[in-house]
């Protein structure tokens, strides 16, 4: 957490876990993402369900990243998370 010269706390650093994706089949087949994990236990390898624009695929992590909200690879708020681990 940063303080800010009059005593104020400026943002927060609460850490989340990022995984990079690589869709395994559907019509973005190939395709490569960024994902929120829920999940404690994450590496790469691991494969996942997650959803898309058709629904919900299979997935290779191929990266995973502990970061906050300000040093994310791609805007949390538009950033979906995975929904289990196979």
């Amino acid at each position: 957490m940063i303080h800010s010269m009059s005593g104020g706390v400026i943002t927060s650093y609460d850490k989340m876990t990022y995984l990079f994706v690589q869709i395994e089949n559907g019509t973005e087949q190939g395709v490569k993402r960024w994902y929120i994990s829920p999940f404690v236990k994450n590496s790469a390898g691991d494969r996942v369900e997650i959803p898309t624009a058709d629904g919900s695929a299979f997935g290779t992590v191929l990266r995973v990243e502990t970061v906050t909200a300000q040093t994310a690879p791609f805007p949390v708020k538009r950033t979906r998370e995975i929904l289990r681990i196979l």
